[in-house]
């Protein structure tokens, strides 16, 4: 645990209202002392960019202050759960650059939930209904009007205590009964009108099996699990905080006489525009074909973030720039994008990648001549080194970096007009050659032999420089151009049109026969590179030898607005 020396001696910043409390409790002494936090994901699907706000308050916090914090999974739902899911969750904590002290679930607890559940039977706290779904909710009543009560209500204890052990014994069938807590129909905090705490699920259970019939419901199960374990902060996000009294509720009747007692605290979820948040829409389009599975680039998953080429770093650090508030809002998702490229901006080397590829042939540049140029690997990082590439007399340019009648303010290649090839010499366009339907397939010029780039010639002005690649010492890939996936800045608030209709036709454009430099042949899977003057992109993990295959991550600067307005 910090000291308060070691807290003073820590660089001051602004803190968010989490940290605030927490520091109060240290400095009061609260749980002797103690700070302890829990991530707590249901293992029903794959984690999202809202999922790592949670990590790094969860985990981020307990790390700030010396304390611990556990994974717990939320499996209390057997049908919708599976060991998947419980992998791909712990693999992307982990590559948030985090770690648990111990990894908890909450089947870890059904014998002590269960034993609480037949406790407040007796204690006239709770009861089994027979009621259906529809008829329980219908007697709920509204924010303004008070529900009614079960007709099953005031069942002797010992029935109800009768009917729950044959409940969980298999009797009978989902949705025959459930066990619900007694507390106040009347109440203006709809939660508390008798919510359901134990239902019927005959669905064996991925850690064990069968041996239980019923199951206990979120609200039941999540104070209860943070109390086993000595949760001191329980932190979620602000849809639970009607939840709040509820939490308390159940504690109070559980705890002992012992001072200590976890503590809810709320804070705003991450939304993005551009974005989708919703689990079940997110599973829609998945079984629907709309995306290549949970990690396609496109998802707001974290795996498809980590395959599309983020880091870790970009994620935490764009957390870290959004903040915590009480405050539910939408985020610009531009804003993710720019703590990406100010990440790889620092750490990706440097690379040569003709996407739409069109040849260049110097005329006047010797046929059997061969030059190795040198590039920087990162201008921004004096320690990165630098690597060659061939320079020779054909090579291929970018299609879009000609244009035969060009405007007036077109500075790239033209006929009559000089360019620089990046990190070699200023060459001036003489012409190009079209095939019979008038596509051109070769573009000439000719070069000057003493503006090779360090050369006393070479700092003559030129207002264009372009990349390229050697065509005999270039290989072929595919390129993956990723762009956001929905077309509508807030895709979730639309209505009337089915999720097929939502998405961005443009959201990915496969490039094929493009060229690369030679040594990004050896790249491995997740591996990331700056395409110059293109943008940012990582080796996909359907990339081989035989095929290489690039994703692009970001690219170089956000154009999406200036072209979607």
């Amino acid at each position: 645990m910090a000291t308060s020396e070691e807290l003073q001696a820590t660089p001051k910043r602004s803190l968010n209202f989490i940290e605030q409390i927490v520091e109060k409790d240290l400095k009061e002494g609260k749980n002797d002392g103690r700070l302890q936090t829990r991530f707590p994901p249901e293992p029903n699907g794959y984690l999202h960019i809202g999922h790592a706000k949670a990590i790094c308050m969860d985990f981020g916090i307990a790390e700030r202050y010396g304390g611990i914090c556990n994974l717990r999974f939320d499996d209390t739902n057997p049908v919708k759960e599976d060991v998947e899911y419980v992998e791909a969750i712990r693999e992307d904590i982990e590559w948030l650059g985090f770690k648990w002290n111990e990894i908890y679930y909450a089947s870890d607890y059904f014998d002590e939930l269960y034993t609480f559940a037949e406790r407040l039977i007796l204690e006239g706290h709770a009861y089994v209904d027979e009621q259906t779904a529809e008829q329980i909710a219908q007697q709920k009543g509204t924010p303004t009007v008070p529900g009614m009560h079960s007709p099953y209500r005031d069942r002797p204890a010992q029935e109800s205590l009768d009917l729950f052990r044959r409940m969980n014994a298999g009797e009978f069938d989902e949705g025959a009964m459930t066990l619900r807590a007694k507390i106040d129909m009347a109440s203006s905090n709809m939660h508390f009108r008798d919510p359901i705490i134990y239902r019927i699920i005959k669905h064996p259970h991925h850690r064990t099996g069968r041996t239980w019939s019923v199951y206990p419901m979120y609200d039941f199960a999540h104070g209860q699990s943070d109390y086993f374990e000595g949760v001191t902060h329980s932190i979620c996000t602000l849809e639970f905080e009607v939840h709040r009294p509820l939490y308390d509720y159940f504690i109070d009747l559980l705890k002992d006489e012992r001072s200590y007692r976890p503590r809810q605290f709320e804070f705003n979820r991450l939304n993005l525009t551009y974005t989708m948040m919703s689990k079940r829409k997110l599973l829609q389009l998945v079984k629907d074909g709309l995306v290549q599975g949970w990690d396609d680039p496109r998802m707001p998953t974290i795996c498809g973030y980590r395959r599309r080429g983020y880091t870790p770093e970009s994620i935490r650090s764009f957390i870290d720039k959004i903040g915590y508030t009480k405050y539910d809002g939408i985020i610009d998702v531009a804003l993710l994008e720019h703590a990406v490229r100010e990440d790889l901006n620092q750490h990706a080397t440097r690379a040569s990648a003709v996407l739409d590829p069109i040849k260049l042939v110097i005329t006047n540049y010797p046929e059997d001549k061969v030059e190795q140029m040198e590039f920087v690997n990162n201008p921004e990082d004096p320690t990165s080194g630098s690597h060659s590439i061939t320079f020779a007399r054909e090579l291929f340019v970018e299609r879009d970096d000609f244009m035969e009648d060009a405007p007036k303010k077109y500075y790239r290649m033209t006929p009559g007009q000089e360019v620089r090839l990046k990190s070699a010499y200023i060459v001036k366009c003489t012409g190009c050659k079209k095939d019979e339907q008038g596509n051109i397939v070769e573009v000439y010029a000719e070069y000057d032999p003493n503006t090779l780039s360090g050369m006393p010639e070479s700092n003559r002005k030129v207002k264009g420089t372009i990349h390229w690649v050697s065509c005999h010492d270039s290989v072929e890939a595919e390129v993956r151009l990723y762009d956001r996936l929905f077309t509508d800045e807030n895709p979730s608030e639309i209505q009337g049109k089915e999720l097929h209709e939502l998405i961005n036709p443009e959201s990915l454009v496969v490039r094929q026969h493009c060229r690369i430099e030679r040594f990004l042949a050896s790249a491995q899977v997740g591996e990331r590179f700056q395409f110059q003057r293109i943008g940012y992109f990582c080796v996909d993990r359907e990339s081989t030898r035989e095929r290489l295959v690039f994703n692009r991550t970001v690219s170089l600067k956000d154009n999406w607005k200036k072209i979607n307005q």
